[in-house]
């Protein structure tokens, strides 16, 4: 394979028309912190399923394969396989096959499996998925569920609280699935309201990054974390600081929306804070978990 003369990601998710997540603020991101995106749609939606009612949902399954394989045809070679929601459990073998035909072993997987948020399944999501998508993170490289989606994938009840040694317990038994390093987002430490915790089989090392703060919530944040999160470690940034850089960036984009009193369902405005992607970052406040 011929090295890429930027950054080559194939990013697997759905399309979703109204309310800024998934493909919609995936390609964006990173494209503005310089990768090239190849966009792989897993299903195509009117509008996100959170806070919207009536939206059209189009499984995009039966396309996958022979899409994946003009791309094999065309002798495409990719830096990176970044997955997030996924339309149907039979996603996850399509997505398997392509992490071995195209060698993504030898590169990057990063998965975001999204599949609950606030206790709760998402509404397209039978239990049985969860059983499908740990074969998923037992391949990745990089995980980044949230909260809830680290107690499904540990069949445990989703934790009011944490101490920093139980947090540790739970990055590293989500590590025992799989994947070399783990971040979960929105844990709920003693010390603070939320934090990003992150934990790396390769040194050892566990971390934790606090997050502002602000009475809301909007789609889509988690797909703006893990997109900057993926482009930073690309640019060869470690696993804090890109950490510490996409929290940043998530909560520049909560703060500069909630001062407009925008619908939360219709996502965070990141596109006022777009810019601010390319400026070196001097908010480095990282600490050792």
């Amino acid at each position: 394979m011929m090295r890429n003369l930027i950054p080559r990601i194939a990013a697997v998710n759905d399309l979703s028309g109204f309310g800024r997540c998934s493909l919609a603020v995936v390609m964006p991101v990173l494209s503005a912190m310089g990768m090239q995106v190849c966009p792989i749609p897993t299903a195509v939606l009117s509008t996100h399923t959170g806070g919207f009612e009536g939206y059209t949902f189009v499984d995009l399954t039966h396309t996958m394969a022979d899409y994946f394989g003009h791309w094999h045809s065309l002798g495409l070679g990719f830096d990176c396989m970044f997955s997030g929601f996924l339309g149907a459990k039979a996603q996850i073998d399509i997505i398997l096959r392509f992490i071995d035909e195209f060698g993504m072993d030898e590169r990057l997987v990063v998965v975001d499996p999204v599949f609950a948020d606030n206790g709760r399944l998402y509404p397209t999501f039978a239990p049985e998925f969860v059983a499908h998508m740990r074969r998923l993170v037992g391949r990745a490289h990089i995980i980044t569920p949230n909260i809830t989606e680290a107690a499904f994938l540990l069949d445990r009840n989703c934790p009011g609280v944490l101490s920093g040694d139980e947090a540790k317990q739970w990055l590293l038994a989500l590590a025992q699935l799989g994947p070399r390093t783990v971040v979960v987002t929105s844990t709920p430490l003693r010390d603070a309201k939320s934090c990003v915790v992150a934990y790396s089989r390769d040194d050892g090392r566990f971390w934790k990054v606090s997050c502002d703060y602000i009475p809301t919530e909007y789609p889509g944040t988690g797909d703006i974390f893990t997109s900057v999160m993926t482009g930073a470690i690309l640019e060869g940034d470690s696993l804090p600081v890109a950490v510490n850089r996409a929290v940043n960036f998530v909560s520049l984009a909560i703060r500069t929306t909630f001062g407009y009193n925008s619908a939360p369902r219709e996502g965070v405005l990141f596109e006022k804070v777009l810019h601010t992607l390319t400026v070196p970052s001097g908010d480095i406040r990282y600490e050792l978990l």
